[in-house]
């Protein structure tokens, strides 16, 4: 299993930043590794909402559903995507900070099959892709208190 942790200290209010990362679709926008994004269902993000990301991983595209498994508005959103290869599941944790809010961004990603004798180099490459989304969310989320 890959997994990857991100704090990121916005000047966003808490809500803002809740919806603005509630949305998955947006991670087209600060994530580099994703070249497109949808929301599959309708607004308002609820438990069950759904949201199809097509990623960049080791040369590859690989189309990732994801759906909201747990959401608590404005703490805590938890997305779970599942196809043949892999399994993510990405926690989002939002808490008040002395001026803005405190994200943590917890993402697991666990191969499947044969692809899992690849662990060692998956940990690597997740967290190299994990730094430069959490830079590009780092600066989305600052655009979005301004």
């Amino acid at each position: 299993m890959a997994t990857y942790t991100a704090t990121i200290t916005t000047p966003a209010a808490r809500a803002q930043a809740f919806a603005y990362l509630s949305r998955f679709d947006r991670a087209a926008e600060w994530d580099p590794g994703v070249d497109a994004a949808e929301m599959l269902t309708a607004p308002p993000v609820a438990v069950g909402s759904r949201f199809r990301l097509e990623a960049r991983f080791l040369g590859r595209r690989i189309p990732l559903e994801y759906e909201v498994v747990e959401l608590d508005p404005d703490r805590r959103i938890v997305l779970r995507a599942e196809n043949a290869s892999v399994r993510s599941v990405d926690t989002i944790t939002f808490s008040d900070a002395a001026h803005g809010t405190v994200v943590v961004y917890d993402a697991r990603l666990d191969a499947k099959g044969i692809g899992r004798l690849a662990d060692p180099l998956l940990g690597l490459v997740f967290r190299r892709i994990g730094d430069h989304a959490a830079a590009g969310l780092r600066a989305h989320l600052t655009a979005v208190a301004a």
